[in-house]
């Protein structure tokens, strides 16, 4: 089988054995955004075409490729949801010389009413579940991180928090801006940054501090794109473990679940880094339940 993650941003394929070993993988910039005119059928062959000819006729994809922007709209399957509730909700594309089915996202309301979606997330959770157990929580930090609660081995709902879009939108379009200098994470003023956050006071009043300790020469330009990163991060680790904390299962890239596992940490739970084949194995789980004929 061919297991395909495919974002917004970026293409990830992984050729599986019957057993869902990864044989091979490839990756590559094309998110579902840089395709032009929905050639979504040509990219694919362009990318695994060879694998396709040499016999790997099962392609299993997840991700933003369901969405609405992209090859074919699978629609959100309501929580709880597990991979044989997942692999029963599969849509079929058409494509000439290999079945193609698309992963559903999930979807949830919070108490109030408000919905909660995710497309790529549930594959992943999947893949960790042989070390998550049937109940837990899993957390996948980016753009629009996801926290979500297993219950019996299936994801009961979840929540989003936008630190990593607010984290780009104050860097580069706020005049916070101008008081932070590129570079790699300073761990002084990530540290700082997380503890600020369990002051009293709200976050938009902690994010001002950003420029007020830089004007007064507390916190150099060097720290302060960190400092902002550790305020946003522990106000959402706060808010996330508000109720409980636990075992928190972490999947992602390796840099940012560390600066999580810190926070979750600081935050009196426990962290646990899952490697960034999760979805490649949540992929081999769904598909062996689906129904490929």
């Amino acid at each position: 089988m061919i297991a395909v993650d495919w974002g917004t941003s970026s293409f990830r394929a992984f050729r599986l054995d019957a057993g869902g070993r990864i044989l091979e993988r490839r990756a590559a910039a094309r998110g579902i955004l840089t395709i032009e005119g929905g050639r979504f059928a040509e990219e694919l062959l362009r990318q695994v075409g060879d694998w396709i000819a040499g016999g790997a006729t099962r392609i299993l994809m997840s991700g933003m490729i369901g969405s609405r922007q992209g090859w074919q709209e699978a629609p959100y399957l309501a929580c709880p949801a597990g991979p044989a509730e997942i692999a029963a909700a599969l849509v079929r594309v058409p494509f000439d010389g290999a079945q193609v089915l698309l992963v559903p996202g999930l979807t949830h309301s919070d108490a109030a009413g408000t919905p909660e979606v995710m497309r790529g997330e549930e594959t992943q959770i999947a893949g960790v579940l042989g070390a998550l157990g049937r109940d837990g929580i899993a957390c996948l930090p980016g753009s629009h991180s996801k926290w979500a609660s297993i219950a019996n081995g299936k994801v009961a709902g979840f929540a989003t928090y936008l630190s990593g879009e607010a984290f780009a939108a104050l860097r580069g379009h706020t005049i916070l801006g101008r008081m932070i200098k590129d570079g790699p994470t300073d761990p002084s003023g990530f540290a700082r940054g997380l503890a600020r956050s369990a002051d009293p006071g709200h976050l938009l009043h902690h994010l001002f501090g950003v420029r007020t300790l830089g004007l007064f020469g507390r916190l150099s330009e060097a720290e302060s794109g960190s400092y902002l990163s550790g305020l946003l991060i522990g106000h959402e680790v706060r808010a996330a473990l508000a109720h409980g904390g636990g075992t928190v299962h972490l999947i992602g890239s390796t840099a940012l679940c560390a600066l999580y596992a810190q926070a979750i940490e600081a935050c009196g739970a426990q962290a646990e880094i899952h490697d960034e084949d999760a979805a490649a194995r949540g992929l081999a789980m769904i598909g062996r339940d689906a129904s490929w004929n």
